[in-house]
């Protein structure tokens, strides 16, 4: 006869027990930071510069990841039409640094190209913005829309549109064979205060309260006197101005945009997202750090990297695993089944 004193042992070895999963995790990364230490090993400075690489896109890829993230935290539902509003404010970024105002311009110094950039980053942001929160208005509280892509079909065509070239030339600094680029460093410069102002903005202001108070229960939410759809509105505007951000960098660090980059960097944030905590900012944060890193090393590292053509095969092996294994991701928090 199992007495429950009997039981609680046999619990607590259970628990004790290190599962498949974690084993089998634990291997996998043990593995890749052999491989990422051997070529480290083998040439140091290549790691170093891709490790630069891999950090400038991981920070690209957090301002689309918030995105998703954000209106996740509000509606629990995915905002799949995000990576083609962010894909938009690059066509938008294209059409601004295109003008005669950035013409005029060029090759100036940095504290005259500058406030431009700034100009332009507001521009974009101010687009995008209001473009999701239409989205949101004539989609998401009706029928969902899938029209964004073949606007920008329309709008510049089916080819790749070159960015003008507006940042300055040469290299931020060049040492011991590694070099880091002005179009590196501007993703930088214009990320780390965003993500401070939006990490400010959830915590501090009044809105942000609002925001949070309807990601935990709208009913009581409302109950509370808080405009639900208004904050929901607000949600997407944010939302949609960090794509129009995210938009413009990619415009000026990649050189060239299209219409369909939408759907694979959408993908891409999106899985960075749902490996870092869905709902969670600071997990989207580093989910996209991580798939930065790993796309750069995949791509960059010369001893046995699978290389550029498993890219995608690898992001989305990545999320199906995380989907299955740790569906809460990495910073967000089990929730039982249930009552």
């Amino acid at each position: 006869m199992v007495t429950e004193a009997s039981r609680q042992p046999l619990a607590a070895t259970r628990r004790l027990r290190p599962s498949f999963t974690a084993v089998a995790g634990t291997a996998l990364v043990l593995l890749m930071l052999v491989w990422l230490g051997i070529n480290f090993y083998k040439t140091p400075s290549d790691f170093v510069q891709i490790f630069l690489i891999g950090f400038t896109l991981g920070a690209l890829y957090a301002l689309i990841a918030l995105g998703y993230t954000l209106v996740y935290g509000i509606l629990e539902l995915i905002n799949f039409a995000h990576g083609d509003v962010f894909m938009l404010g690059s066509m938008m970024a294209v059409t601004v640094v295109g003008t005669t105002l950035f013409d005029l311009h060029q090759g100036r110094v940095w504290y005259v190209l500058w406030p431009l950039v700034i100009v332009a980053l507001l521009i974009c942001m101010a687009f995008c913005g209001l473009l999701n929160v239409t989205v949101e208005l004539i989609a998401y509280r009706r029928l969902r829309s899938f029209i964004l892509q073949n606007v920008g079909l329309a709008w510049k065509g089916p080819n790749y549109v070159q960015t003008a070239s507006v940042l300055p030339k040469g290299n931020v600094f060049s040492t011991h064979g590694v070099t880091y680029t002005w179009e590196k460093l501007i993703v930088l410069i214009v990320t780390v205060p965003v993500l401070l102002v939006l990490v400010w903005l959830v915590q501090r202001t009044r809105q942000g309260k609002a925001m949070r108070a309807t990601a935990q229960d709208t009913d009581a939410a409302a109950m509370m006197g808080i405009n639900v759809n208004r904050t929901i509105s607000f949600t997407f505007l944010i939302a949609g101005a960090l794509a129009g951000a995210a938009g413009l960098l990619y415009a000026l660090y990649a050189g060239s945009v299209r219409f369909d980059q939408g759907f694979q960097l959408g993908l891409i944030a999106f899985t960075a997202a749902v490996f870092g905590g869905i709902g969670n900012l600071p997990g989207a944060v580093l989910g996209a750090l991580l798939i930065g890193l790993i796309q750069a090393f995949n791509e960059g590292l010369s001893w046995h990297a699978p290389g550029s053509d498993w890219t995608q095969s690898i992001v989305f092996a990545l999320l199906i695993l995380i989907l299955v294994f740790r569906p809460e991701g990495l910073l967000g928090e089990r929730t039982p089944e249930g009552g």
